[in-house]
């Protein structure tokens, strides 16, 4: 069906990139810059821009007030964000309660800003139920539902390995069969998946910017050509030119499957990790959702790895201004089961009351007139910790605390606690950010760290067991 974009063609719709710097992002940005005004969004500033038409924003993507100012005036919001590196010396979180705290972050700022529109790139999904995904499937999903929950309409691009210049995934499988004359490949490269060029990519994604067409769906997205893992690699070691024996063997165990992938791809455990654990599952387009909304001649698997081990031609990047970081800071984030779907100002008040309850042989928790809660080993008068609540940024769902005092905090300017509900209050998020400690950072890490996670772990069976 045709469509018209949610601006007339001489009215440049505002594009936001979060992401903007990694792999598609940099493409995106290098095909499409005079088409869309882009605002490409970094953590850190920039100092030197390559292409003037786009503008680049600083954000912090784990704080919420700083995600608002950078999708203001935005049209729709491209999301590219997986598993972002820590930006903390220490970051007590999976990769999961990271992404999901992220994600909810990104949809409570675009409904804030009315952004019209999300696209999320996203995986592949197995016809399996959800609970026997893996780990990095099941919080693809989580963030898919995530960014959909709120006002912006979502548009969820599934894709399963992405081929073309500077792509982690293929530049994994490129490093294998470099490295490897003979690759004696574990039973999972007999899975089956659909490869998608980085060309025909970028045109769909083009093709679902501003069009209400494709609002509120999950498009799959993949070459019509089915292959596996070990076909894929039998023909990149063709497009390189290299004779390689690829042959498969039942005895690799999910952890030397690991082992193997880092070694010889080259890949930082981050991307080997999820990835394999994924390769299990048959990732293939589902009819249903398949992407119909333009013919595309698709380029072929051969043809995108031509251009991936050829081109030559790499988008320019920006230099960026090098920041002092605070030292020793801490980020900790837990997710906790919310059977009995409590609101965050519930769960954040019984906090309150639990905490000074548990360790009542050591601790006082004390309101202050202004509203600050202390808390205090029986025998002091100063606090171990002083959170200050803020209400113009709290909400039911939402309850936001600054970290501002306490003998046991190096840095009063900064950090904040948090509770929050997500995915329609199915889990309760702990998070404590840009926590500065007080103690050497060797005692800290192995006294007061420890120790946080262990009476979060207490807290969190104490709400499963709350049945009001």
């Amino acid at each position: 069906m045709p469509y018209s974009k949610i601006k007339t063609e001489d009215q440049k719709l505002t594009v936001a990139i979060a992401g903007a710097g990694g792999y598609i992002g940099r493409w995106l940005i290098k095909e499409y810059r005079h088409k869309y005004n882009f605002v490409a969004l970094s953590r850190q500033k920039v100092d030197l821009n390559p292409y003037p038409e786009v503008e680049w924003r600083q954000v912090e993507l784990y704080s919420i007030t700083s995600t608002v100012e950078a999708l203001k005036g935005v049209d729709v919001a491209i999301y590219l964000v997986h598993s972002m590196n820590a930006s903390t010396r220490l970051n007590q979180g999976s990769f999961e309660d990271t992404d999901l705290l992220l994600a909810d972050n990104f949809s409570r700022a675009a409904e804030l800003n009315e952004v019209k529109q999300i696209i999320y790139l996203g995986g592949l999904l197995p016809d399996e139920p959800e609970d026997t995904l893996s780990r990095h499937l099941r919080s693809r999903l989580e963030v898919e539902k995530t960014l959909g929950s709120r006002k912006a309409k979502l548009t969820a691009l599934r894709a399963s390995i992405i081929v073309g210049p500077g792509g982690s995934s293929f530049d994994m499988i490129k490093n294998l069969v470099r490295r490897l004359p003979v690759l004696m490949c574990p039973q999972w490269t007999e899975s089956q998946t659909q490869p998608i060029s980085l060309k025909d990519t970028l045109t769909i994604i083009d093709t679902c910017i501003g069009n209400p067409n494709v609002y509120g769906k999950p498009i799959e997205i993949g070459n019509p050509e089915v292959m596996s893992y070990r076909n894929m690699l039998e023909r990149t070691a063709k497009a390189m030119g290299k004779k390689r024996l690829v042959f498969s063997v039942p005895v690799f165990s999910l952890g030397l499957s690991k082992l193997w992938v880092g070694i010889f791809g080259d890949s930082p455990p981050q991307l080997v990790s999820p990835l394999v654990e994924s390769l299990r599952h048959t990732l293939t387009v589902s009819p249903e959702l398949a992407f119909s909304e333009k013919e595309i001649e698709y380029q072929s698997f051969e043809k995108a790895c031509e251009v991936a081990l050829t081109e030559t031609d790499y988008p320019k990047q920006p230099t960026f201004v090098k920041s002092e970081k605070v030292k020793n800071t801490v980020r900790s984030i837990q997710r906790m089961p919310n059977k009995n779907r409590h609101s965050a100002l519930w769960v954040a008040n019984r906090y309150n009351i639990w905490l000074p309850t548990f360790f009542r042989f050591l601790i006082n928790g004390k309101v202050a007139k202004n509203g600050d809660l202390g808390f205090y080993l029986l025998w002091g008068r100063k606090p171990m910790l002083q959170l200050t609540m803020i209400p113009d940024r709290s909400d039911f769902e939402r309850q936001l605390f600054y970290i501002s005092g306490g003998w046991l905090v190096k840095r009063f300017d900064y950090g904040w606690l948090e509770f929050r509900e997500v995915l329609d209050s199915k889990y309760i998020i702990s998070a404590i950010h840009e926590f500065v400690p007080r103690l050497p950072w060797f005692v800290y890490i192995n006294t007061q760290a420890k120790l946080h996670l262990w009476v979060m772990n207490r807290f969190k069976k104490y709400l499963e067991k709350k049945s009001y």
